[in-house]
């Protein structure tokens, strides 16, 4: 088969954030995880040319996708693959919203990404299969891919055992009401000042109130944490670079600033360049001890906090809150400033 494989502008070595803007483009022949992939495919299939785009244009233009499988087309492709986009939630995006839309078309179409990935649910009709959730898991996840595509490529369904990702089944419901009265029925709820009332109900999150404001902030001790997995130099603790277990703390007592080389990012949910050529960024230390300094806080707690946000469970998250909350309070704290990513 004559195969377009898409990858981000990342993968494509295109550059990092800095170029998450990059519109449509094609590219001849594999680059990056398509030269792995075309390894494990052999000879019977030809991957014929290469798909980019910055995930950002991907996710924020619904134009990318119907752009990118007119090139597919036009490369005479017989089959389209996308990924895979491990845990990254606009690249996901992106990969099943072109497997959704060249299916669509007729052209068959193949996403990978990780299970939890927030864009698996674009995928419409084509398969997903299953990657890890990170780039460490490259190797695997392409193989998983490759064996996925040479089955696909013999008209074989793929099914749970290839590591196809299956989507949770709508099992219809036998009602007594026709929906035009239940629709009526709805709208009266609603005039009537019933806002909660659905037939779809939708997964949130939960609101959390925020705490009363402080009223002296000069007179309280003052805590830095974070979740942009800011740890020494070389990560000597291990902390994930996704989907944390754990969070960490480390010492500031005494130290004016996170020193560039000192300290680092890990976190790999998006480029860390500049927050490596200066940790502040991250964690302003530097701007906590000019307030305290200043006296416009009484003191900066002697250790800050810290965790990877990237890709972790909301009831991972919720249990760190509880954790740090508790911890800051035994040590005296009255406020915090959690800087994100």
């Amino acid at each position: 088969m004559r195969i377009v494989h898409y990858v981000n502008q990342f993968y494509a070595g295109l550059g990092g954030e800095d170029s998450a803007g990059i519109g449509a483009r094609v590219l001849k022949g594999t680059v990056g995880p398509g030269r792995l992939l075309a390894q494990l495919l052999g000879a019977e299939h030809d991957i014929v040319a290469t798909l980019v785009c910055g995930d950002d244009h991907a996710a924020s233009h619904t134009t990318a996708a119907p752009e990118l499988l007119k090139m597919a087309q036009a490369a005479g492709a017989d089959l389209l693959v996308a990924g895979p986009a491990f845990g990254s939630g606009r690249y996901g995006l992106a990969c099943a919203r072109l497997a959704a839309v060249a299916q669509a078309a007729g052209l068959p179409a193949l996403a990978a990404m990780h299970p939890d990935n927030p864009g698996i649910s674009e995928a419409g009709d084509a398969p997903v299969i299953a990657a890890g959730a990170t780039a460490r898991e490259m190797r695997p996840s392409v193989q998983r891919l490759a064996a996925a595509v040479t089955k696909l490529a013999a008209g074989e369904a793929l099914t749970a055992a290839d590591g196809r990702v299956i989507q949770a089944a709508r099992v219809g419901q036998l009602v007594e009401q026709r929906a035009a009265a239940r629709a009526v029925e709805l709208v009266l709820r609603r005039l009537g000042g019933d806002r909660e009332a659905t037939e779809v109900p939708v997964g949130g999150f939960g609101v959390v109130d925020p705490a009363a404001p402080v009223d002296k902030a000069a007179s309280v001790t003052v805590a830095l944490v974070t979740e942009g997995a800011v740890v020494p130099a070389g990560n000597p603790d291990r902390l994930e670079s996704a989907r944390a277990s754990r969070w960490l703390r480390y010492p500031v007592e005494g130290a004016d600033t996170l020193a560039s080389g000192a300290w680092e990012s890990v976190d790999g949910g998006f480029a860390t360049t500049a927050a490596n050529a200066d940790p502040n960024r991250l964690l302003p230390l530097d701007a906590a001890r000019a307030l305290e300094r200043e006296g416009a806080i009484g003191r900066l707690h002697g250790e800050f906090l810290t965790t990877v946000g990237n890709g972790t469970p909301v009831a991972t998250a919720r249990r760190f809150g509880v954790e740090w909350a508790a911890q800051l309070r035994k040590a005296g704290v009255q406020a915090a400033i959690l800087t994100a990513t």
